[in-house]
């Protein structure tokens, strides 16, 4: 019995852990950035304030903000044509990169 549950805790752990880094590639995520530097900053830290800091946010809170913007779920004149020609790969990368930040 004691092993059957270890068993299952360790497989459960494989596929957990597998799935959340297959999401996305922060590498990537730091080259595909370039554009969103202009007013999140280089190191997504943004320079004014009416533009949110997006270092160290939550992986999966940005990926859900930047396909609402691209979907049209959540409204911003100057999110939205930055959104709109986002990949689901291209939100992952960058979603990784910028939680990957401090």
């Amino acid at each position: 019995m004691k092993f059957k549950a270890i068993s299952l805790v360790s497989s459960l752990l494989m596929i957990t852990s597998g799935a959340a880094l297959a999401a996305g590639d922060a590498a990537a995520g730091k080259t595909k950035s370039v554009t969103c530097a202009a007013c999140h900053g280089a190191e997504g830290i943004s320079p004014s304030p009416i533009w949110p800091n997006l270092a160290g946010q939550k992986d999966q809170y940005l990926v859900k903000q930047m396909k609402d913007f691209r979907d049209g779920n959540r409204k911003d004149p100057m999110m939205a044509p930055m959104a709109a020609a986002l990949t689901d790969q291209d939100i992952e990368d960058l979603a990784a990169y910028f939680s990957s930040l401090k």
